[in-house]
């Protein structure tokens, strides 16, 4: 019987035929790791392997090291802004843009008409301020950041008054209250969890607050018994007093969602319009661009958040700007931006009964017991809280789908148009 004097030793494995082909394939490196991994196991169990067993634990270790982990999947959930699934697929354009800068040198902090160094928000800054009407325009790496960043630059060491309502948490333990102590101010908690007056924002004033913040409940919804002051007449109270109106809008969007009869979301465009100083929000949700967080709102405030040093810890990437240019560019020159996220949105309930009915007679011709049924999407993503799209559902194994009333079910709404073949293919295998 063999034992543990028998093992080969790690060069001897190495430098086999095996050894050596592994290699040329994977990288000598790599498979030293791995050898060493496959005999230190054999050690600790006391017990040597065959030659054909280690071999096979020697590859299954590169195959792990090596697996590639983010992988594209198709959404099938229905859910558009799936936080879990990556949120908002991209335009082709913005991941052409963001593809292209990410293999060359570019001007990211050069002035190109000066030969200065510039600044990396300026090159998306006039994009934005156009389409909200904001003075000036920051992007920084997302939405939370840009929160944080606006209450640090500004509220570190006072007072700002939120209203009980408004203290959300969002998905991984994102929550306000946590955030706002991390910046450095102090929250002043006003009103109930259903009601919160002007008066009580007015009555929590004092020579020790800074500001005012709104907070876009956009992951839930509070409905029957309520109250809330409008962002105008906080305004108005809060320049009466010389505070800042600060607002925390979450989901970005510069389109009117009612008109897609999704319900409404409130806009950047109209909460500057309505008097809010400084605005963060987030570029993946209704924005449809890739994950960032953007301030928006007056030039000095802006300005001031940049000197701010954690503006340096938070900042954007070269690819995330180049995506999110080619993003606002789409809404700068197309009515109804070709965008995912609004295609989706969009869609037809008529034409997505005809798409999972295909789906369903291919499906049947391999054997398949389908039918399609009918139900709803969510927009998800923080964005639209309780409003669904009327879809049509196919009952099947699923890619990535849902599960509804005991069944799992496939959302053509969510499932990009040229995904159809994949997903069937995927799924005459399950089936096979």
């Amino acid at each position: 019987m063999a034992g543990l004097q028998d093992l080969p030793s790690v060069h001897e494995m190495l430098e086999s035929e095996r050894g050596v082909a592994l290699s040329g394939v994977h990288g000598r490196p790599l498979v030293l790791f791995a050898v060493q991994r496959a005999l230190e196991a054999e050690r600790a169990a006391q017990r040597p392997s065959e030659a054909a067993t280690r071999w096979a634990s020697v590859e299954a270790e590169i195959d792990e090291v090596r697996r590639v982990r983010l992988r594209p999947v198709i959404n099938a959930t229905g859910v558009i802004l799936h936080t879990n699934l990556g949120r908002a697929p991209l335009a082709r354009q913005a991941a052409t843009m963001a593809a292209e800068i990410a293999i060359r040198y570019s001007n990211l902090e050069l002035d190109l008409s000066t030969g200065r160094r510039g600044r990396r928000h300026d090159l998306v800054a006039s994009a934005l301020s156009h389409l909200t009407g904001a003075q000036a325009a920051a992007v920084v790496n997302n939405g939370a950041a840009a929160t944080l960043l606006m209450l640090t630059a500004h509220t570190k060491g006072k007072e700002v008054i939120v209203s009980r309502g408004e203290l959300v948490e969002i998905g991984g333990a994102f929550r306000m209250p946590d955030i706002m102590r991390l910046s450095g101010a102090r929250m002043v908690e006003v009103g109930t969890t259903n009601r919160t007056r002007l008066e009580d924002y007015a009555e929590a004033i004092t020579a020790r607050t800074a500001a005012i913040l709104k907070v876009h409940a956009s992951n839930y919804r509070v409905v029957g018994f309520t109250e809330a002051a409008g962002l105008e007449p906080l305004a108005r109270l809060a320049h009466e007093r010389e505070l800042l109106l600060l607002h925390d809008l979450g989901s970005g969007a510069l389109l009117d969602t009612a008109s897609v009869q999704a319900g409404a979301e409130p806009r950047i465009q109209d909460s500057l319009r309505a008097g809010v100083d400084l605005l963060a929000c987030s570029g993946d949700k209704l924005l449809g661009g890739p994950q960032a967080g953007i301030l928006l709102g007056r030039a000095p405030l802006v300005a001031r958040a940049l000197g701010h040093p954690l503006a340096r810890a938070v900042r954007v990437d070269k690819m995330t700007l180049a995506a999110l240019a080619a993003t606002l560019d789409l809404y700068l020159t197309q009515p109804s931006p070709a965008l995912p996220v609004w295609e989706m949105l969009r869609a037809d309930p008529a034409s997505l009964r005809q798409r999972a009915e295909r789906w369903a007679q291919a499906l049947s011709a391999v054997g398949a017991d389908v039918e399609v049924t009918a139900g709803a999407s969510e927009v998800g993503g923080g964005s639209l809280p309780g409003e669904h799209l009327p879809t049509s559902l196919l009952p099947e194994p699923p890619v990535i789908a849902r599960i509804e009333e005991g069944r799992v079910v496939l959302d053509p709404r969510t499932v990009l148009a040229d995904e159809d073949e994949p997903l069937l293919r995927a799924l005459r295998a399950a089936l096979a």
